[in-house]
């Protein structure tokens, strides 16, 4: 059974274990790195600040009660945005409806928040995510991304409206 629980600043140490997996297993997917948030990086008060973005719907998705999966949205720039951030499933979830189940919790939940759009950076070689997002309406912006740790390169930035949610 499939399942999201949204976190409070009280589960940093479960959400602490899901992004610090994430960001092993999968460090070309994401802006962060393991080596920022270890060592020095890894105190409880970062990551209870992390679950505490003011307006932010932090979640875990959990397979027949094992935590596999999280997500973030959290308030964008403009009012009428919000942005899909942290996402990542387990290997061994995925496949299994996980990545769609947490884009639709976010995406209803920014509806419900009134914005009309859902943002999000994706790398520009992570095919598979990006593949994803596109099954479920997102389109690339044409927005410059943030700089890759390259210098050269640039996230790319894609959105989807949230109007049919």
């Amino acid at each position: 059974m499939l399942e999201l629980r949204r976190l409070t600043s009280d589960d940093w140490p479960l959400w602490r274990d899901l992004r610090l997996a994430a960001l092993s297993e999968a460090p070309y997917a994401f802006g962060s790195t393991l080596a920022q948030w270890q060592g020095a990086g890894d105190r409880e008060e970062r990551w209870r600040a992390r679950l505490s973005i003011p307006g932010a719907h932090d979640l875990v998705a959990l397979l027949d009660g094992r935590p596999v999966g999280i997500a973030s949205g959290v308030p964008g720039e403009g009012s009428e945005d919000v942005e899909l951030i942290s996402m990542w499933v387990a290997p061994t979830a995925r496949g299994k409806g996980v990545g769609d189940y947490l884009i639709q919790a976010v995406a209803l939940w920014g509806a419900e928040r009134g914005a009309t759009t859902l943002r999000l950076s994706v790398m520009p070689d992570n095919r598979k995510a990006t593949a994803l997002y596109e099954r479920h309406g997102f389109t690339d912006t044409n927005e410059p991304g943030d700089l890759l740790p390259d210098g050269v390169g640039r996230e790319r930035v894609m959105a989807k409206s949230l109007s049919s949610v």
